[in-house]
């Protein structure tokens, strides 16, 4: 069986051009949201991109409250297995809110869906969503980010905080897995 380190990592965005990025996502999202609103990051895959996403933002004169939630569709596995799991609790300040949904990849689009739906069924006044990767080939639901960092053919990627069986995610940019 082969194992996550014995595969070869192939650099597509380097740190820098991932900086970039998301401060241009951070001005497009400070033009569009209103001056208050809940920042929903999806754990654990897109913990960085969150983090970098909210001082982005803060560069860029907002102050959003900052909540997590964790779901789960991949396990170990390098394919989604087609369910999602929610982990642990619901954000508690969404009621009424206006919230960014920020995940890190959108690939079948389900996790997005459900996670959206889930905050909208929790009271959320209204759901934006926020994808450092797509891969638009992938899609089988009909949602679409509405903030996209980078749009990618279908390649399974690590680093950034994204991982293939709890790997790699210490990677200061994105790569992808060979063989």
């Amino acid at each position: 069986m082969t194992t996550p380190e014995d595969r070869p990592v192939t650099r597509l965005f380097d740190a820098e051009t991932i900086a970039r990025r998301v401060d241009e996502l951070a001005i497009a999202i400070a033009a569009t949201l209103p001056s208050e609103f809940t920042l929903v990051g999806l754990l654990k895959g897109a913990f960085v991109f969150t983090a970098d996403l909210v001082r982005a933002l803060d560069r860029a004169g907002m102050r959003p409250r900052v909540e997590f939630l964790q779901v789960s569709s991949y396990g170990l596995g390098t394919e989604s297995s087609g369910t999602v799991k929610v982990i642990g609790e619901m954000p508690s300040s969404i009621e009424g809110c206006p919230v960014l949904l920020v995940d890190d990849i959108q690939d079948t689009g389900r996790t997005l869906l459900f996670t959206r739906d889930l905050l909208l069924q929790h009271g959320a006044a209204r759901v934006w969503t926020c994808a450092l990767l797509d891969k638009p080939s992938r899609r089988v639901v009909d949602i679409q980010p509405d903030f996209v960092g980078f749009e990618i053919p279908d390649l399974f990627v690590v680093g950034y905080g994204i991982d293939w069986a709890e790997r790699f995610r210490h990677l200061p940019w994105i790569g992808t897995v060979e063989g």
